[in-house]
């Protein structure tokens, strides 16, 4: 996820949803049992794989991008890496096929300052040889042999100071409007620390962030808000939802918070200017700009344990970096219609002991439409809810997803849905395999109601069904 996770998950590899093996990994992958379906009924986002032989991925097996950036994960390093997409070693996860991943998860911020300390003062040091080196060149260049007068830029007065009003729908504009709202959430707990962003969703304390962000103090741990004031608030987990990465905290000790206006993103469109507001590498109050780069972009990210997200993702170019992650991706009228929550991190980028490089121009963003109805769920009765329709589901041979074990009473099967049925279409959305049809139906409400299209052109509507998530 976006910032140095406390969760210390990932390390792994996991392959995108769609991505298609290299040359060197099919042979090996065909040797394998046949592909291991999802349980798209899965409480707390797990789905109960078949029973049957899988071949454990280690770290020198398989790369993970989705490297979460905590103490906690380095105590999970000597114990193999977690994917995105997630690989825990030994143990496949439901939601993709076995293959390098490319999403890695931006966490929270390792809490280690005397490593900050000597990177800065690094550079310090660079810009103080640059800055004498230039000094010295500029010199040189406009003195004057022949002894006439020069023109020098220090001479001439300072410009008129801006006053005149930001205007509208520019950055500056958005980033005065939205970094009030903005919180850096400093995390601690038995297993770990971190720090993350979050975004004041109510005068009275609510904060909405990624459940990676906070999971490490689930269980008796700590959190401090920090407001770009300055001002500080303990911090307690009100819910959390593994399952869509989302979690909501209460800050007390605090006065005057301001909520940040909510979006929505089911009208967002590709090219759309975008803007990214949290404390990546603890840089608190760091504003970056971009466009929509994608939408829908089915994308498994770590939310801690052996939790498995997947989620219908809003890509972005904007800067995200660890720190990011639980911070608004917010449109030019300061809206709020994402929450940072997963990069992309080659394994050029990646740095040593598997740490998460940093921001290559693709970041993930949990739309907020998702999000705000499991915060709100999670507000009123202090539990997330999960969509769900109660069948196993694998990528078909021939793309698609293909339904495997229909449970009992469950809306699959009330809608008369059959085990070995292909979705390729979930309303006008193309389904390619099963991480998308797992997406899509997360980003839906318990009792929607949506048609799925199968491979044989047969259209059959199922009313969603609705569980309550229990985090571990």
């Amino acid at each position: 996820m976006t910032e140095n996770d406390p969760s210390g998950h990932d390390a792994g590899k996991a392959r995108p949803a769609g991505a298609q093996p290299d040359a060197e990994q099919s042979a090996s992958w065909a040797a394998q049992p046949a592909p291991q379906q999802t349980d798209a009924t899965g409480l707390g986002g797990h789905a109960t794989p078949h029973t049957g032989a899988q071949q454990a991925y280690t770290p020198e097996q398989q790369y993970n991008p989705w490297s979460p950036h905590t103490q906690a994960q380095q105590e999970h390093q000597t114990q193999g890496q977690y994917t995105q997409g997630h690989q825990v070693p030994g143990h496949q996860t439901p939601y993709t096929q076995p293959g390098p991943s490319v999403y890695a998860v931006p966490q929270q911020r390792q809490a280690s300052k005397s490593t900050s300390g000597k990177l800065l003062a690094g550079v310090a040091a660079i810009a103080l040889v640059v800055g004498g080196v230039a000094g010295g060149t500029v010199g040189y260049l406009t003195g004057d042999a022949s002894g006439g007068s020069s023109v020098n830029a220090l001479d001439a007065p300072k410009p008129a100071q801006q006053t005149g009003n930001l205007p509208a729908g520019s950055v500056e504009a958005v980033a005065q409007k939205l970094s009030p709202s903005v919180v850096e959430l400093q995390v601690s707990g038995r297993s770990g620390a971190g720090e993350g962003s979050g975004f004041v969703l109510s005068t009275d304390g609510y904060v909405l962030t990624n459940n990676h962000v906070v999971e490490v103090a689930a269980g008796g741990g700590q959190i401090q808000a920090v407001f770009q004031d300055g001002k500080k608030g303990t911090a307690t987990v009100v819910g959390r939802d593994p399952t869509t990465d989302i979690a909501v905290v209460k800050v007390s000790g605090v006065s005057g918070l301001t909520p940040v206006e909510l979006g929505r993103s089911d009208d967002l469109r590709v090219g759309q200017p975008v803007v990214a507001i949290g404390s990546p590498f603890e840089l608190t109050g760091t504003v970056t700009s971009g466009i929509v780069s994608a939408l829908n972009r089915p994308v498994s990210a770590g939310g801690g344990g052996d939790q498995t997200t997947v989620m219908s993702a809003v890509q972005t170019d904007a800067a995200i970096n660890p720190g990011n992650s639980g911070g608004p991706l917010a449109n030019m009228a300061g809206q709020v219609i994402g929450i940072n929550s997963a990069i992309y991190s080659p394994k050029s980028a990646q740095g040593q002991g598997g740490e998460s490089g940093g921001n290559v121009g693709i970041g993930f963003a949990i739309p907020i439409d998702q999000a705000r109805r499991t915060a709100d769920d999670i507000i009123n009765t202090g539990q997330a809810k999960q969509t769900f329709i109660g069948a196993r589901v694998q990528t078909a041979p021939t793309g698609g997803a293909q339904l495997g074990e229909i449970t009992a009473g469950s809306p699959a099967e009330k809608a008369g849905l059959k085990s070995g049925d292909v979705v390729t279409k979930l309303d006008d959305r193309t389904i390619p395999n099963a991480d998308a049809l797992v997406a899509e139906i997360r980003t839906r409400a318990p009792n929607d109601k949506v048609k799925f299209t199968l491979a044989d052109g047969k259209v059959i509507e199922v009313t969603l069904g609705g569980q309550p998530v229990t985090p571990n």
